[in-house]
């Protein structure tokens, strides 16, 4: 559990870390153009990931809250009790995101989102550091369990 917890400390920090740096030098008109795919923008974010649920004011900002909250304590719980490493990662990945939006919510209303992908006029909706340890830890809580998962078949269909 030792190990996720680190995971999910550094997640936050690096965060913050970067929300800091994009809220201290970047203006809400500012665009930083990183190649012809990606852009550094700074935008406001009252919903869930990629501005889902937007909108809601402050008790869409508690409720949000309180539900990434009770989540963190049930993974936390799940991280206690597991002893693959490579879930206690994901997991520490997935707090660690969450929490780092949730110090969002509570200090400013809103999470700063700042990385913007584009092609072609179409733009992925803007995330953070914070969605990204949380989706990179689903992703590969996922495949590990499918892994597991096939590995299980193929050795009882050889066993048959």
């Amino acid at each position: 559990m030792f190990l996720g917890l680190i995971v999910s400390l550094l997640a936050v920090l690096t965060d913050q870390l970067s929300k800091l740096w994009i809220f201290d030098n970047i203006s809400a008109d500012q665009v930083i153009h990183l190649g012809g795919y990606a852009n550094i923008i700074k935008v406001w974010n009252t919903g869930v990931s990629f501005s889902m649920l937007n909108g809601h004011g402050l008790l869409g900002t508690i409720c949000l809250s309180v539900a990434a909250l009770l989540i963190c304590a049930f993974l936390l719980y799940w991280m206690k009790k597991e002893t693959q490493k490579v879930k206690i990662l994901c997991l520490g990945f997935i707090i660690g995101g969450a929490l780092g939006n949730v110090i969002d919510r509570i200090n400013h209303g809103a999470v700063l989102d700042f990385l913007d992908f584009h092609y072609d006029g179409y733009h992925w909706p803007a995330f953070n550091l914070a969605d990204t340890y949380i989706c990179i830890g689903a992703f590969i809580l996922i495949c590990d369990e499918l892994y597991h998962e096939y590995t299980k078949r193929k050795e009882k269909n050889e066993n048959n």
